[in-house]
């Protein structure tokens, strides 16, 4: 008797003499219940497919990518941004949240067919961080070197008390 190789066997290109089941005879598929809404209709909708890379189309947005780390009486915040002179960032700093925002703008122009590799993000970025506490903003600061900016946020110490004198007046 001739029997079909499993899917396993012809896989990996070894042969039992035990019968497995076979991959070739699949049952049909029935789709599981859902419980979010609008998922049936995506599920009917055709497979999404990557678009294609289009240098002409207009770029979404970048996001940056950050450190945030904390000392004895700072939050940190660094984020690479090579490329950005200090004139192209804005940072917006509140009590509980950073905004870093910014574009990086190719410095010569390259037809797209003359590239081999094109990883590098050119356009405007922003990110935005919850603050895991409270800073004094006044006291923050922030510098730029080697492409690393590095943002010092003083920490609000609630615990602090002060005692205020009453003046006669």
């Amino acid at each position: 008797m001739n029997m079909k190789r499993s899917f396993f066997e012809r896989l990996s290109g070894s042969s039992s003499d035990a019968s497995f089941d076979s991959f070739d005879e699949e049952l049909p598929v029935t789709p599981a219940p859902s419980t979010h809404k609008g998922a049936h209709d995506r599920a009917s909708a055709a497979p999404a497919r990557p678009a294609p890379l289009d240098d002409d189309a207009p770029s979404s947005e970048g996001q940056l990518p950050i450190d945030v780390y904390q000392t004895s009486g700072d939050i940190i915040v660094r984020a690479f941004v090579a490329g950005v002179r200090p004139d192209e960032l804005n940072i917006s700093i509140r009590r509980d949240m950073v905004e870093i925002s910014g574009s990086r703008t190719e410095r010569e122009q390259v037809a797209g067919p003359d590239y081999f590799t094109r990883e590098l993000f050119w356009g405007s970025f922003s990110r935005t961080i919850l603050l895991p506490q409270e800073v004094d903003v006044e006291a923050s600061s922030a510098s730029a070197k080697d492409g690393l900016l590095t943002i010092i946020l003083p920490r609000l110490d609630k615990a602090k008390q002060t005692k205020l004198r009453v003046k006669a007046g």
